[in-house]
C-alpha cells in the first residue's frame, strides 16, 4: 500500500519502520517542527535517512498541509503519536481515510495521559485502540482493540514499553490491512462509558503522605519514570521511583506516623502510610542526580522518623521530559 506517516518521537519512528520494512510505499512524513533547543525528532531523522519527503509544517490546518497530503496521493494516512489537531479536510483526503493510535481501551481515557491514569487509579487493565480520527478528542469510530493486563508493580514504562509501544506499532499494521483490504468493521465509541483526563504533570504528581498506601503506590508506579511523583526535602523537590508496598496487618505493626521515614536499608527507605510502608529504591533530585532510595538518606543526613513532604518546594524551573513522557493520543 502506499501511506502517510503522520506522527513524531519514538513511536512515530517505530511505526514509519515497521511498514518500511514489510515493503509498503510510504509517500511522505508529516511531523511537528521541533522547538528552539529541542532534541531531533527520531521520526524526521529516520524519513530523511530513508529518504523520504518530510513536511514539518505549524499547522495540518489550511490549504498547505491539504496540499501536501493530496499531492502524496496515498491509499491510508497512519497517525502514530500526533499533537498536531487534524481536521476533516485533511485526514479525509487519502483514498481509505486516516486510521489513528491511541494507547487506552476508548471510550475510556479520552486524553493526552491516558496510561498514567489507569494505573494511578489501581485499574488491573489497560490496553490500546485504533480509530478512525474525528474532530472530537480520541471520539472516533474503533476499527480494533487489544487489551494489556496491569500487575501490581508495573510502571507507566513498563506497560508503554514492554506493551502499549510495540503492541501499537503491529496494531498499526494490522489495522491498515483490515482498511485497504475493506475488510474491517467500525463501531461507535459508547458514550456512557466515557471518560477523560486531562494531562499528568507536576500538580497532579504531588505525594498526599496522608493518602491510603494503594494510592500513594499507585501514583509513584504510575508516574514512573514520567512526570515522577514527588515530595520534599528540607523544601526541595525529590522525585520517587520503584516503589514497593509493605502493608501492616495489626496495630501493633504500625511503624509510625504518615510521611515520617521509619527505615533505611541498604538500597532503599521506608515511608510510613495509612494502611503500611511504601519502600522507595531509586530518587531523583530537582538537579537531576539520580540516587538510591539509601543514597538520598546518606546525601541529605535523612534519619528514622524524619517527616517528608511538609515543606514547600522553592520554585525550580520544569525538568526536561524523558522519552516517557510521550503523549498517548
Amino acid at each position: 500500500m502506499r501511506i502517510a506517516i503522520i506522527g513524531q518521537q519514538a513511536f512515530g519512528q517505530s511505526v514509519l519502520e515497521a511498514f518500511l520494512a514489510r515493503g509498503d510505499e510510504v509517500a511522505g512524513v508529516f511531523c511537528a517542527p521541533e522547538k528552539t533547543g529541542a532534541r531531533p525528532d527520531p521520526l524526521r531523522l529516520a524519513a530523511e535517512k530513508a529518504g523520504l519527503k518530510v513536511f514539518q509544517l505549524p499547522s495540518l490546518k489550511g490549504e498547505a498541509a491539504e496540499n501536501a497530503l493530496r499531492a502524496l496521493d496515498v491509499d491510508l494516512a497512519v497517525m502514530a503519536y500526533v499533537l498536531q489537531f487534524a481536521p476533516q479536510a485533511f485526514i479525509n483526503i487519502p483514498r481509505h481515510g486516516t486510521i489513528q493510535y491511541h494507547p487506552s481501551l476508548l471510550p475510556r481515557y479520552r486524553g493526552p495521559s491516558s496510561i498514567n491514569w489507569p494505573l494511578i487509579k489501581g485499574d488491573t487493565e489497560t490496553g490500546l485502540t485504533i480509530f478512525r480520527p474525528t474532530d472530537g478528542l480520541d471520539e472516533g469510530p474503533v476499527i480494533l482493540q487489544k487489551t494489556v493486563g496491569i500487575g501490581p508493580d508495573d510502571t507507566l514504562g513498563s506497560v508503554y514499553f514492554d506493551w502499549l509501544f510495540p503492541l501499537g506499532v503491529d496494531a498499526m499494521l494490522e489495522a491498515a490491512d483490515l482498511v485497504v483490504a475493506g475488510k474491517h468493521s467500525e463501531t461507535e465509541q459508547d458514550e456512557s462509558q466515557a471518560s477523560y483526563e486531562g494531562w499528568c504533570k507536576d500538580g497532579e504528581a504531588r505525594i498526599n503522605w496522608s493518602a491510603h498506601i494503594d494510592a500513594v503506590h499507585n501514583l509513584i508506579r504510575g508516574c514512573d519514570p514520567a512526570p515522577g511523583a514527588w515530595t520534599t526535602v528540607n523544601g526541595t523537590k525529590v522525585r520517587l521511583f520503584e516503589a514497593r508496598k509493605h502493608l501492616v496487618r495489626r496495630f501493633e505493626d504500625v511503624t509510625g506516623k504518615p510521611g515520617k521515614i521509619v527505615s533505611i536499608g541498604e538500597r532503599s527507605i521506608g515511608i510510613s502510610v495509612q494502611g503500611g510502608v511504601v519502600e522507595i529504591f531509586k530518587v531523583r533530585t530537582e538537579a537531576g542526580q539520580k540516587l538510591s532510595g539509601a543514597g538520598l538518606a546518606e546525601a541529605l543526613g535523612l534519619k528514622p522518623g524524619m517527616k517528608l513532604g511538609t515543606d514547600t518546594p522553592a520554585p525550580v524551573q520544569a525538568p526536561a521530559p524523558s522519552k516517557t513522557a510521550e503523549p498517548v493520543s
